[in-house]
């Protein structure tokens, strides 16, 4: 019985997903919307800094502000 539900669900994820990729229409995205004024585009360092470093040092800073000002570390050391 377990085979069969399985399969079942198995069938309907895949209908599913088939059926989101027929309905979605990727060609509508080169036609351009009123009032569409797109500005100009980032160079590979820009985008490499916007994504990926800017998100690294914010996570490294929170981290670092969290170690600095944890509390329950000073507790253990002191007794």
């Amino acid at each position: 019985m377990d085979k069969k539900n399985a399969l079942r669900a198995g069938a309907v994820t895949a209908g599913t997903t088939l059926m989101m990729l027929l309905m979605t229409s990727p060609a509508l995205a080169l036609t351009r919307d009123d009032g569409d004024d797109p500005g100009p585009g980032l160079s590979i360092a820009q985008t490499l800094g916007l994504y990926v470093a800017l998100p690294i040092v914010l996570f490294l800073l929170i981290a670092g502000l969290v170690i600095v000002t944890d509390k329950s570390r000073k507790q253990q050391t002191e007794s």
